[in-house]
């Protein structure tokens, strides 16, 4: 603490009104304040050498603004500063000089009156306002006690200093020793100087002051925690270096303590939660008690290595802009709407509750239609780390919970090696494949699945190798599935399950012409000036060359031209060309693989269309009913499951029961035999959709009257004739579009489910509602049967 000169030796000290002005910065002079300056700039130098000349040694000291400001000029300084006597200037070896200054009166600048060699300018003294009344000396007694307080907390100020604090009896004068010793910004500094009002001053001074009061007990406070922890660490280092020297006498230095340290020191900084903290530190003790040769070292060495490899904090910012995200998906994949909804959903939520866990979702559908591929992309767009598990043929419950470290080998599970390699704590985990998990005497990886996809148990997901809770609650999981009946019924139930149909010709067409074909050429070398496939092309290969609900088997068929066009410009051929006839593709791919049947098959009387789903999607399925001599019996094949074959025997006793009004012989079974086969045969087939066309090949086999070969349907039947609802209808809709039929008959409660069928489709085919099967009848047969007279009979023969 600087000191302060007694007696009235600065009142003698007489200056004008007009003075030379030295700037100064990061710092400010008060009045009364001893303090050493160093001068360098050229103007601050040409002053000090000539202070010799003045009439009193005293200048004008003003704080400057910014410091960084190299020549400052009268609106570059606080408007209040402190004339000042040079009590001593020492000039350096390098033409610099180092000034000691004393304090003497504030001073205001009113106006520069020279600029060089240095500045001078005209000054008002400012005398000190405000009445010495109790209230100043209550103040400046509270001043006193607070700096007395700061002096015994500051052990590298003198012990002069609490003497020299009683010494000064003037309000204003202490409220500036204190101020000119205080640790605070020059900008507070000179709001103190510029207060004119003396018990504003000591206000101002002892806020500051009781700030600094505060931040010193706290160091203080501090400083002795670190003590106590430094005396126990000095004391483990020592015991340490001492265990170190008996071990080097022994010969059982192992040289790894600097490899334990460093362990330790990435624990120190790894931020790990408090359970796994404490089990890495025990973990590190038994360490450094091992031999480093020792199986067990390696066990725990590479224990200690996953808890600190993985992210127990570490997260990716979430791309929260809801129209990028949109433009992402929609660049990364076409269609798939109900998906991309949920996905902004999700963000939306996001971006409003910070903390919302992320969604369990399955997408569910045929192969080809993109689910793993959309996981991809779902990442991308949300700015998130990506990790792919297939889930398919795995049977053992240690891949997904990891194995016991008892075990030689022993690893934590996929949930976990998955965190450690995507480095984050919410990435995208895409969970391929999941209807398709196994199970036998090593346990059942499903049931393991049950914790890390229940948003309120994986919060602290238990492997069996790490054995601390670790939190999954962050991640998004995507699983993927093609079939919905074999996934569990308790995990399905933790799953948001988003159904993926496949895709319309039209949809084909657009992801063939966006991404398939410009995919396919890059790949191939070929550039697109060499190469043209046109959409009527594309829509060929799509009709005659495929036949899926995905696009698999469209993207390979594409390649296939593209490779014969390549092995063409290898060959020197390099005109360019233009794909878009029939006989252009049947160069490359062949003859046509698919042409449409449902003319051909029902051409004649006892052939009904039906629609069937499958895990593929959905696809037409040919009746065929005959008959012939026999005893009556009704023979089924076509690999027909228990379900479907109880469904034939439910339509043929309602074709008996209602053969008179539906124009057929009551004995039409007395000689004959009825023979039902759905072609396919190698191909397991159930379900009771396939009642209603059961009955109405039956129908149209009894009566000659043949079916409509642009009509198909689907439907359960009951014996009295109802019209039932059924499953898929979607997936059946499109199989319908995709094999030409322009009608479909469909159970009048299934109607709603028409809503999730695109409009294109819905607007190329035509409807028809049916209750009973009477309705089915009038809408597929080309004609209604006639009923027979009652007293008419007709042999079966």
């Amino acid at each position: 603490m600087t000191d302060k000169k007694k007696g009235s030796e600065e009142e003698t000290v007489q200056f004008g009104d007009e003075l030379a002005v030295l700037p100064i910065r990061n710092a400010v002079l008060f009045p009364g304040a001893v303090a050493p300056f160093d001068v360098g700039r050229e103007k601050s130098v040409a002053l000090v050498e000539d202070v010799d000349s003045f009439p009193s040694p005293v200048i004008a000291i003003f704080a400057q603004r910014d410091p960084s400001t190299d020549d400052p000029g009268a609106e570059d300084l606080h408007p209040v500063g402190c004339a000042a006597r040079v009590l001593k200037a020492l000039k350096h070896s390098s033409g610099n000089y180092s000034l000691i200054l004393q304090g003497l009166q504030r001073i205001r600048l009113d106006e520069v009156t020279q600029h060089g060699p240095y500045l001078k300018a005209k000054i008002k003294k400012l005398e000190e306002a405000g009445p010495d009344d109790d209230e100043a000396e209550a103040l400046s007694m509270s001043l006193r006690d607070i700096a007395k307080q700061v002096i015994q907390l500051m052990p590298e100020l003198p012990r002069e200093a609490g003497s020299l604090i009683d010494s000064i009896q003037a309000p204003g004068a202490l409220a500036d020793l204190v101020a000119a010793n205080l640790d605070a910004p020059v900008e507070e500094k000179a709001q103190l100087l510029e207060t004119i009002e003396v018990k504003d001053r000591i206000r101002q001074v002892l806020k500051l002051l009781t700030r600094q009061l505060e931040i010193l007990k706290m160091r203080e406070r501090i400083n002795s925690q670190i003590k106590e922890e430094m005396g126990k660490n000095q004391r483990e280092y020592v015991l340490r270096q001492q265990l170190k020297a008996i071990k080097e006498e022994l010969g059982e230095d192992d040289g790894d303590q600097g490899d334990l340290d460093g362990l330790e020191d990435r624990i120190a900084k790894a931020n790990l939660p408090t359970e796994a903290e404490s089990v890495a530190k025990k973990q590190i003790k038994r360490l450094r008690n091992m031999q480093v040769g020792s199986a067990e070292y390696t066990v725990v060495r590479t224990y200690l290595d996953w808890i600190l490899d993985l992210p127990w904090h570490n997260s990716t910012v979430d791309n929260l802009d809801i129209s990028q995200v949109r433009r992402v998906l929609d660049e990364d994949h076409y269609g798939l709407e109900k998906v991309k909804k949920r996905i902004l959903e999700y963000l939306a939520v996001r971006k409003l509750k910070k903390d919302k866990k992320g969604p369990i979702l399955c997408l569910l559908g045929p192969p080809g239609v993109g689910k793993t591929s959309l996981g991809r992309s779902i990442a991308r767009a949300l700015g998130r780390k990506f990790h792919r598990i297939s889930l398919g043929g795995v049977h053992d419950e240690a891949a997904i919970r990891g194995h016991r470290r008892t075990y030689v080998g022993a690893l934590p599970g996929q949930i976990i090696q998955g965190m450690k390699k995507t480095g984050t704590v919410n990435p995208i985990f895409m969970m391929d494949e999941i209807d398709k998990l196994g199970h036998d005497f090593r346990g059942d990886p499903s049931a393991a699945l049950l914790e890390v996809l229940d948003p309120e148990q994986n919060n602290t997901f238990a492997d069996h190798y790490l054995e601390i809770p670790y939190d999954l609650s962050n991640v998004m999981f995507v699983a993927t599935a093609n079939m919905i009946d074999p996934i569990p019924a308790p995990l399905r139930d933790r799953m948001e399950v988003l159904e993926i149909p496949g895709y319309t010709r039209r949809e084909k067409l657009a992801i063939a012409r966006r991404h398939l074909i410009p995919k396919q050429i890059e790949e191939h070398g070929i550039s697109p000036a060499q190469l043209e496939i046109t959409d009527p092309a594309v829509e060929i290969i799509i009709e005659s060359y495929t036949r899926e609900a995905g696009v698999r088997t469209l993207e390979r068929q594409v390649a296939s031209v593209i490779r014969g066009v390549a092995v063409k410009i290898a060959e020197g051929d390099t005109t360019a060309r233009k794909i878009e006839t029939e006989d252009d593709i049947r160069e490359f791919l062949g003859a046509q693989k698919y042409t449409s049947e449902v003319a051909e098959r029902t051409s004649e009387t006892g052939v009904c269309t039906g629609l069937a789903w499958t895990s593929v999607g959905g696809e037409i399925l040919f009746i065929e009913a005959t008959k012939m001599y026999g005893s009556g019996k009704l023979t089924l094949t076509g690999q027909l499951g228990d379900v479907m074959k109880e469904s034939a025997q439910a339509a043929l006793s309602y074709v008996r029961t209602n053969a008179e009004r539906l124009g057929i012989a009551k004995d039409f079974l007395d000689k004959s035999d009825i023979h039902i086969h759905i072609p396919a045969g190698a191909m397991p087939k159930d379900g009771p959709s396939a009642g209603v066309t059961m009955f109405t090949a039956l129908v149209s086999l009894l009566t000659g009257i043949r079916v409509r070969h642009d009509v198909a349907m689907t439907g359960e039947i009951s014996l009295r004739g109802r019209v039932l609802p059924i499953g898929g209808l979607k997936e059946k809709v499109l199989a319908a579009h995709r094999a030409g039929i322009k009608r479909i008959v469909v159970p009048e409660r299934n109607m709603a489910d028409l809503d999730e069928v695109p409009a294109e489709v819905k607007d190329s085919l035509e409807f028809v509602s049916a209750t009973k099967m009477d309705q089915v009848l009038e809408a597929a047969l080309e004609e209604m049967p006639k009923p027979k007279p009652a007293e008419q009979t007709v042999s079966a023969n």
